[in-house]
């Protein structure tokens, strides 16, 4: 069948070349966001970052969509965030354990 759109484009038939087309070259389905996220370095900072997503969505400079990755990638962030503040009060739990503390 491959072969046969190929013959069927090749010969001149648009409907089998945008058929190839589509395969060889899929529709972009995303674009770039142009967006100014404000800095994200504190689980503070999500709310900002979220609230500048919430005015772009209500200026029509971005999607719903697109609105709803951006705040994945916030809540990615604050997830890492507390993560890493998590794995530091651990550790200085154990240190704190090792040097002979009665109680945190």
């Amino acid at each position: 069948m491959t072969r046969k759109a190929v013959e069927m484009a090749l010969a001149g038939d648009s409907t089998a070349l945008r058929l190839c087309f589509d395969r060889i070259l899929p529709p972009r389905r995303e674009r770039p966001v142009h967006f100014k996220l404000p800095r994200l370095q504190t689980a503070g900072d999500a709310a900002q970052a979220l609230a500048a997503i919430t005015d772009a969505v209500a200026a029509a400079e971005i999607t719903p969509g697109e609105a709803a990755e951006l705040a994945k990638l916030v809540e990615a962030f604050v997830r890492a965030l507390e993560a890493t503040e998590f794995d530091e009060r651990l550790r200085s739990i154990e240190e704190w354990r090792d040097r002979g503390g009665d109680s945190p």
